[in-house]
């Protein structure tokens, strides 16, 4: 399905990134994947084989976007592929938000994206036929209150990934982002458990959250990736899709009154 393509990773030494990138391998891809650490990306690059390569560095320094989009090319000569998956999920209310958490999270989960996209666009031009992945989240549409920050800065990307796809539509450029629901990372794991919860907190997840019985699972939002990344999925462009099980509007989610209640 991605054959003789060459596709970047934000954010891919573990959790959805790392599940994207065996997957894109698994289509024929070649793949570039970024992690924050130099061991953390040794780690990644270990599992994945000779058809990987990797970048790794601080996504908040200024030079970011533009080294990796250039060393990205450099490694296998051309660029069709994006998938900006890296985000912060740090927590954060009305009442704790400040303007350094705002404008770290807002530049991590909004602005790094957009600045890749720039920096690539060129490469993805010369293809003529690019595709962007932004991996979005149900969160964009309100959001948890403890998700404030993450909640706005996911809803930016979501409006810029729909103004994109009208501004590169005649341009052999295709973005879309797929808004997942509550799914199973190392990440998230660590986040639970930092909060309190037990080590099984996901067994104990509320129906309601994941009817399914579990949470969604890295691989699962990884195959739905490769199908936004191929032609399989075009003319598909400035679209938001939600990964989600169950559908987020007019749902209702408390039980139905008995027949002896409605009186």
């Amino acid at each position: 399905m991605l054959s003789d393509r060459t596709i970047l990773i934000t954010g891919a030494y573990s959790g959805v990134g790392f599940a994207c990138a065996q997957a894109c391998l698994k289509g024929g891809a070649k793949v570039i994947i970024h992690a924050r650490t130099k061991n953390e990306l040794d780690g990644a690059l270990a599992k994945l084989g000779a058809n990987a390569a990797g970048i790794y560095g601080d996504l908040l320094e200024p030079d970011i976007p533009a080294r990796i989009i250039d060393e990205a090319v450099g490694k296998f000569g051309r660029l069709d592929g994006l998938v900006n998956n890296a985000a912060s999920v740090a927590r954060s209310t009305i009442e704790t938000i400040n303007a350094a958490h705002l404008a770290e999270i807002f530049a991590i989960n909004a602005s790094v994206p957009l600045l890749l996209i720039q920096a690539a666009l060129p490469h993805l031009e010369a293809g003529k036929d690019g595709a962007i992945v932004n991996i979005g989240s149900i969160n964009a549409y309100t959001g948890a209150s403890k998700l404030l920050a993450y909640s706005a800065s996911k809803g930016a990307l979501m409006t810029a990934t729909r103004n994109l796809g009208d501004a590169l539509a005649e341009r052999a450029v295709r973005i879309n982002q797929i808004n997942i629901g509550w799914t199973w990372t190392e990440n998230e794991h660590k986040v639970q458990l930092s909060e309190g919860q037990p080590e099984n907190w996901a067994d104990l997840a509320p129906k309601a959250l994941v009817p399914r019985g579990r949470l969604t699972q890295p691989e699962e939002v990884a195959a739905h990736v490769v199908f936004w990344l191929s032609a399989a999925s075009a003319p598909a462009n400035g679209q938001v899709y939600e990964l989600e099980q169950f559908p987020l509007i007019g749902r209702y989610v408390a039980p139905m009154p008995s027949s002896k209640d409605e009186n």
